[in-house]
């Protein structure tokens, strides 16, 4: 008898909708994790392997200025 009973508890108990939404929400609760796992694994290896081609540059590098000329610039009293 004792086992009938509580075979028919534990069915009623599962059946009911409050477990069914439950577990429901769970699922997609945990399937929501996991693809925002595998988005940010992806877009972190993607960035790692992505390397930007270089610039070729067509004009030459403007020279540094040396002290002497900046001083000169700041004063005003570059020779033209």
């Amino acid at each position: 008898m004792f086992t009938k009973e509580l075979a028919d508890l534990l069915v009623q108990v599962i059946s009911s909708w409050q477990v069914i939404v439950v577990t429901i929400a769970m699922l997609l609760y945990i399937s929501l994790i996991i693809f925002v796992a595998r988005t940010r694994s992806r877009l972190r290896s993607a960035s790692v392997s992505y390397k930007p081609k270089k610039k070729i540059h067509s004009k030459a590098p403007a020279r540094p200025k040396s002290p002497e000329d900046m001083v000169n610039d700041e004063l005003g009293l570059e020779e033209e």
